[in-house]
């Protein structure tokens, strides 16, 4: 059912589902929305709170359109970016006409999961929760199961999903599930469509998942990205000019790496990418510079998280 399979599969159907993604940090919400899809549009990566913005993946089927909508890892923090961030999951779920919960089965269900459920309480009849990763040992599903009763007892059993979006296990059944819920109408989107993210966002996107997966410690959440020049220099090669930044000073050595090995790292990567998912060649002119505590800037978190 994924939206790759558009060129054997019957016309889209007339169903269309806007659907708001919530679980915690590093429960697969991303893992799901790209296997889903059959394409990368949202990054991935160990470290926790990788998604920080709203991001749009689209899947056609012959039941219809799906538009998820990937959101930020909800989970309890006083932080001011972490505050925004679960602003924009609980705007997402007024415009939702479902809801996608994913629960790391690997993981006990305890405060932060509460959290979750009591934003969700109210939601219970457009919920699908997908329990995930029960491809691992350390999986306990019918825990998630009993929980779920628990917090949300008017969500129908039928719409508790056991799934692996790593290994693509359970995941046509979410959709079936989703669609179920769906009403008839209008697409959102053009068939051809499988996210509506810039041209900008996406490069910046995968710039910050090669950076995040190469740095450790505190700096991955340190750091965002900016393009500050995009040029197509001919039809088929773009000319970009991206910075790194990060908050302190001694950070900025760190990303840049003895004799400039991390950042060259970094840009040869995300190139090796952005190949992947554009027509055209990107040439990437990477540097990195200061914005000193962006985290605590009203004005630089309202532009970068949305």
């Amino acid at each position: 059912m994924n939206s790759t399979d558009n060129d054997t599969n019957p016309p889209i159907g007339d169903k269309t589902a806007l659907v708001t993604i919530i679980g915690r940090p590093s429960a697969g919400k991303s893992t799901f929305l790209n296997t889903a899809s059959g394409e990368k549009i949202s990054i991935v990566s160990e470290m926790p709170q990788t998604t920080r913005n709203a991001i749009r993946g689209i899947v056609n089927t012959s039941l219809g359109q799906i538009v998820f909508v990937d959101t930020p890892g909800y989970h309890e923090s006083e932080k001011k970016m972490n505050l925004k961030m679960r602003t924009i999951v609980a705007d997402q779920l007024l415009s939702a006409d479902a809801v996608l919960y994913v629960i790391d089965s690997t993981k006990v269900c305890g405060s932060e999961e509460s959290l979750i459920t009591g934003l969700l309480k109210e939601h219970q009849n457009k919920i699908v929760a997908a329990v995930n990763k029960i491809d691992q040992k350390t999986s306990r599903p019918q825990e998630v199961r009993n929980f779920l009763k628990k917090e949300l007892p008017e969500l129908d059993g039928a719409r508790i999903i056991d799934v692996s979006a790593k290994e693509d296990r359970g995941i046509n059944e979410v959709l079936r599930a989703i669609y179920d819920l769906a009403p008839v109408g209008p697409h959102l989107y053009p068939e051809e469509f499988y996210t509506d993210q810039e041209v900008d966002f996406r490069i910046a996107e995968v710039i910050r998942e090669q950076a995040i997966n190469r740095l450790e410690d505190e700096i991955p959440h340190c750091l965002y990205i900016q393009i500050a020049d995009l040029e197509m220099k001919t039809p088929s090669k773009m000319w970009c000019r991206a910075f790194i930044c990060v908050e302190k000073e001694s950070q900025k050595g760190i990303v840049i790496g003895k004799g400039a090995s991390m950042i060259k790292t970094i840009r040869v990567e995300s190139i090796k990418q952005l190949r992947k998912i554009f027509d055209y060649k990107i040439d990437l002119d990477l540097q990195v510079k200061v914005d000193k505590n962006w985290r605590q800037n009203d004005l630089r978190l309202n532009k970068l998280l949305k």
